[in-house]
């Protein structure tokens, strides 16, 4: 007993590794935890927003629909870039369903992943997200490319950049509702 006292938080340290070696355990720990550290995103300084000017993507939605992103100028429109493996990706979708639901009518939203519609489809059942995903069809314009997944950018009505955040976020956040707004009513 007196080993355990001494220990305990050896032992725990040692149980979090151990969790973290096996695939089954490490997605939802690392899930959870992103979804703790996922704040609210940064808005871009007015004066450091870049003018997105080219619109010319081809898109794929899950229905085998084609979409051409040049639909969208003048619109207030959030771009996600995720995967179904990518832990960061799916802490945030729930923030992400939740702001669809309120705002999928005034905001257009593009969740586009690489991955398979075979894998994409049982992911968002299982889930229950009803979000617009896409495939892309043609290389991403040139400002919205990253590395990083999740990767999502805000775009306003005029083209500018206004949140370009890389990593999980709290995308239903208030504050971030506000700049939607704000947006919006440009």
């Amino acid at each position: 007993m007196n080993f355990l006292k001494k220990n305990w938080s050896n032992i725990l340290f040692i149980l979090v590794i151990l969790l973290l070696l096996i695939p089954q355990t490490r997605k939802p720990i690392q899930v959870t935890l992103n979804r703790l550290i996922a704040f609210s995103p940064s808005e871009i300084a007015e004066e450091k927003r870049e003018v997105l000017e080219d619109y010319s993507w081809r898109l794929q939605d899950l229905d085998g629909e084609m979409h051409y992103f040049n639909e969208v100028e003048e619109e207030v429109v959030l771009v996600n870039f995720w995967a179904t493996w990518c832990p960061p990706c799916i802490a945030e979708m729930p923030s992400f369903q939740k702001l669809y639901n309120d705002y999928g009518d005034k905001v257009r939203f593009y969740f586009v992943s690489s991955e398979e519609k075979e894998r994409l489809l049982p992911f968002l059942e299982k889930k229950g997200y009803e979000l617009p995903v896409y495939q892309p069809l043609s290389a991403t314009p040139e400002k919205m490319r990253s590395n990083s997944l999740p990767t999502t950018y805000l775009i306003s009505k005029t083209g500018k950049l206004v949140v370009d955040k890389k990593g999980a976020a709290n995308w239903n956040d208030s504050k971030f509702r506000k700049l939607l707004d704000e947006l919006l009513a440009e």
